[in-house]
């Protein structure tokens, strides 16, 4: 038996599924992680000045 190669019957993205999905990364996503990342950072030198009673680089 032959094999077939696989079809992709999804239609492609249209301009505005495109923009609302770069708004999305752009407005929501970006800033999100971004600020994630800031806190759980500041959570990490926290955590380190509490256990160890100094500050890193001191």
């Amino acid at each position: 038996m032959e094999a077939k190669p696989p079809t992709d019957r999804r239609a492609p993205p249209t301009r505005a599924q495109e923009l609302k999905a770069f708004f999305f990364i752009t407005c929501v996503l970006a800033p999100f992680l971004t600020f994630t990342g800031i806190i759980g950072y500041g959570f990490l030198v926290w955590m380190y000045q509490l256990v160890t009673g100094r500050l890193p680089g001191a």
